[in-house]
């Protein structure tokens, strides 16, 4: 039986390049999966910034975010996330702000910590930039101040920005943001999609250490979860394999476009890079929708997430849509069947 509610869907796009495909049809697909997204009823749909990183095209966020709430009617659109030490705060500010007056109640502010790139690309961001531990609290709070209420006698003033209160995140796949955000009282997304290793730990110390403010009145957590859903447990295998194809690329530094599935690939891979991609992907939800609806549930009651944000990079885009169709049937079974419990609880009692 389910513990509690089952979470909010949501999904977070990379922006995939295919092989054999271009940028241009990249960012289609991507508008499409965002009115799919909306369709269904996902709650928010978030774009990563990576740079220089060949077969990723989401570089450009604030642009894509922009993109996609134009294309989109009631979903919310934003970042997972701007890497704050890329840019200056003023200029998030004055890009979200813009977003906000654009989509008013719409637009959502994931930060990070790390560059989302290599050191060479990182300098060409921010020239000249020497990197403190206490820089990334610092340029948070300078970032809510200008998404703030204009106070009397600020010199420093986001035209857009201020006032348009922009929801603020922080992502993390470590501790660090964790204590930050439950510090600071703003939800807090975890990356488990890619590092899974933290995320209990993650979780556990940012509720204990979440101190209540004006944005936030209790703990918000969001989960990320590798995602391939297929009509079969074996067809889904087959699909995962383009991911796993990828994530070898990441580890290896061989990083390319999203490949077509490869039969047998994970089973072909030598030991070592099968435990890699494994533990790479360690909270995946591969399979047929008896086994999403149990993965999903499961990771539900591990984490009790408000939301859970599904990455599902699949070759074939109409695959792609229809595994988010999966997903999405499978927590609206699961949300009839919470709600039937609890209209039965008084009878029982």
């Amino acid at each position: 039986m389910q513990k509690y509610s089952p979470p909010r869907l949501s999904m977070l796009d990379l922006v995939a390049v295919r092989e054999g495909g271009t940028v241009g049809q990249a960012l289609q697909i991507a508008l499409r999966t965002a009115q799919h997204a909306e369709a269904l009823g996902f709650e928010r749909y978030w774009l990563a910034e990576h740079h220089n990183m060949p077969g990723i095209a989401s570089s450009a966020t604030a642009v894509l975010v922009g993109h996609m709430a134009g294309g989109t009617k009631r979903i919310r659109v934003g970042s997972g996330g701007i890497m704050l030490p890329n840019h200056a705060p003023l200029v998030v500010a004055e890009a979200f702000g813009t977003l906000a007056e654009l989509y008013p109640g719409r637009i959502d502010l994931g930060l990070g910590r790390a560059p989302g790139t290599d050191p060479t690309t990182m300098r060409a961001l921010r020239r000249n930039k020497v990197e403190h531990e206490d820089d990334f609290p610092r340029d948070v709070a300078e970032l809510q101040a200008l998404l703030a209420p204009l106070q009397p006698g600020q010199k420093l003033v986001a035209m857009p920005g201020a006032g348009t209160q922009v929801p603020i995140w922080l992502l993390g796949s470590s501790l660090y943001s964790a204590q930050l955000a439950g510090h600071l009282g703003l939800p807090y997304a975890f990356a488990s999609h890619f590092a899974p290793r933290y995320l209990h730990q993650a979780i556990a110390m940012y509720r204990s250490l979440f101190k209540p403010s004006a944005s936030l009145a209790k703990p918000h957590v969001m989960v990320g979860v590798p995602l391939v859903a297929a009509e079969t447990d074996e067809e889904a295998e087959l699909l995962a394999s383009s991911i796993y194809q990828r994530v070898l690329g990441i580890l290896t530094g061989q990083r390319g476009a999203l490949p077509p599935p490869k039969p047998q690939f994970l089973q072909q891979c030598p030991p070592d890079a099968r435990a890699a991609i494994q533990d790479f992907l360690g909270e995946a939800v591969i399979g047929g929708p008896d086994t999403v609806e149990q993965g999903l549930l499961a990771m539900a009651d591990a984490t009790l997430a408000d939301e859970l944000m599904l990455v599902s990079d699949i070759y074939d885009p109409a695959l792609r849509l229809r595994s988010l169709d999966i997903a999405a049937h499978a927590m609206r079974r699961a949300a009839e069947d919470s709600a039937k419990v609890r209209d039965a609880a008084p009878a029982m009692g």
